[in-house]
């Protein structure tokens, strides 16, 4: 049925990753309450954001492809997509930094935050009037100024990586959200809003947003299990 399309690319996006959870040699499942620490906290400022921009007709959803059931005006679907994504993300982050040593990655900190914040200020500052490219651009910087100036993370190069890998499920999911295979988007977006530069069907808004949310839950995610 159309109505579950959303619903079922969240179901495939997170099974795999919650089942392996339980593996012996994996034990994810024993990080459960620290992700969902970590993701309730990120997640309500990110919801916010994602209602407010739904208010002002930023962006919206096609309804067909839900089940129906709307809070704030989001579906219900959009609601867990900010449990179901990050659990996928961080348990693949999880898993690569338990099995592979790329603590050598944290030598290219300054050099990535550096050329990021400085492209993104000159992006945001050239598109001011364009309130997702420049929100997002916004959130971004402050993000990365503060996990690298503030609290000196050694693992933002570490996580870029694992996000650069994390791409070849992003564009499938993502995708489809925007498109991709459907007759219409489950997610439309208002082309004054953003730069319209899409990779595929995807707004490239919409890796920044998503690897800001990713740095964010890692932050947390690290505070709870040292915690």
């Amino acid at each position: 049925m159309i109505s579950l399309t959303y619903s079922t690319i969240l179901f495939l996006t997170v099974i795999i990753c919650f089942v392996a959870s339980f593996d012996s040699r994996i034990q994810f499942n024993k990080q459960f309450l620290h992700f969902f620490k970590a993701s309730a906290l990120v997640s309500v400022p990110f919801i916010l954001w994602d209602i407010w921009f739904t208010h002002l007709g930023v962006w919206w959803f096609n309804t067909n492809y839900t089940i129906g059931v709307s809070i704030a005006g989001l579906p219900l679907e959009e609601m867990l997509f900010f449990i179901f994504i990050p659990f996928s993300c961080i348990f693949t982050y999880f898993v690569i930094d338990k099995y592979y040593q790329l603590d050598l990655l944290k030598s290219f900190n300054n050099l990535l935050v550096f050329t990021s914040i400085i492209i993104l200020i000159v992006v945001g500052l050239l598109n001011i009037n364009k309130i997702y490219t420049i929100t997002t651009c916004l959130v971004s910087v402050a993000t990365l100024f503060y996990l690298h100036f503030i609290v000196k993370s050694q693992w933002i190069s570490k996580a870029s990586f694992v996000y650069t890998l994390l791409m070849l499920g992003f564009f499938p999911v993502n995708g489809v959200l925007t498109g991709t295979g459907l007759e219409n988007p489950i997610v439309n977006y208002n082309p004054k809003d953003f730069l319209g530069i899409r990779m595929f069907t995807i707004p490239v808004e919409d890796m920044v947003y998503g690897y800001t949310q990713f740095l964010l839950i890692i932050y947390f995610f690290k505070y709870f299990q040292n915690k």
